[in-house]
Order: C-alpha cells, then structure tokens, then sequence
C-alpha cells in the first residue's frame, strides 16, 4: 500500500473510531517511513487566551505516536491493538497559528523492531513527539506505546 492511501487510512481510522480527532481537525500530513507528522487547525482547539488548549496539544501528541505504531505496524504487515501505556507532556510555550496554518506535531521512528507482534507477542515501544509552532518547539511529549497481537475470534 503507498505511503498517502496508508495516511488516508489512518486518518479514516481516527476520524472513525476517535470523533474528537475529527471535530480537532487532526489529520496526517507526511510519512516517510522514519519521521511522521500530524497536523491540526488552531480555531478548533482554542483556549480562553487564544493560543491552543492543552488537551489539544496532549491529544495531537499521543495521535502522531499512536500513529507511527500502526504505520511501522502496516509496513512491517503485522497487527496488534495499540494503546498509550505511560505519557509525560511538557509545555514549554503558548501555541499560536497563522490563520489557515496548521500546528505540527513530529515524531520520529526509533528503529524498534516489531518482530514480537509476529511472533504472538506483544510490542513496546517509547516515543518522543514534539509540537511545533512557528519553527518553535511548544511541547515535547514522551508516550510509551503497547501493541497487544489480535487474537483470533474463538470458533464456536
């Protein structure tokens, strides 16, 4: 599967499964099978001082890692369930945004190895993501990433 029909998937898959990222404008911007970034909208996600709400950020942060997983997870052709095991943020400025520009978070693929889920067992994996604002890092968050194998329905 190419690289934009697998962000159009994911971007389906959140907007489907995760009706906030839809109403936050979330949306996959880029992906070249070792960084991926995300974007969003600003006036969706504003706060009372006009710059981006936290949750917002927090929320755009753990989709870019989220993301990644199950992108290595499509290239590597194995599956599992992920989840978010552990997170810290830290804000370190207000986000701010252009009208039409997008805020970006960024994250880059450590080199793990996703053999484990092939072989029946879970994958951990410990990602660094920072959002960005006018060639300013805003936020940095790190995610520690679980991916279950999916189990099999049981035959009647």
């Amino acid at each position: 599967m190419s690289e934009p029909s697998l962000l159009k998937q994911l971007e389906n898959t959140w907007h489907g499964t995760i009706p906030v990222s839809a109403f936050m404008g979330i949306r996959p911007l880029a992906f070249d099978g070792t960084e991926f970034r995300v974007g969003a909208p600003l006036p969706p996600n504003i706060n009372l001082h006009q710059t981006m709400f936290a949750g917002s950020i927090y929320t755009l942060c753990t989709l870019c890692g989220w993301g990644m997983l199950w992108l290595q997870q499509q290239r590597a052709g194995v599956s599992g369930d992920i989840v978010l095991a552990q997170a810290e943020i830290r804000y370190r400025a207000p986000v701010t945004a252009n009208p039409g520009e997008l805020i970006e978070a960024r994250v880059s693929w450590p080199g793990v190895s996703l053999t484990p889920l092939s072989e029946g067992r879970r994958g951990k994996v410990r990602l660094e993501v920072e959002l960005w604002s006018h060639g300013l890092c805003c936020a940095s968050f790190l995610g520690v990433y679980v991916s279950q194998p999916k189990q099999e329905a049981a035959l009647s």
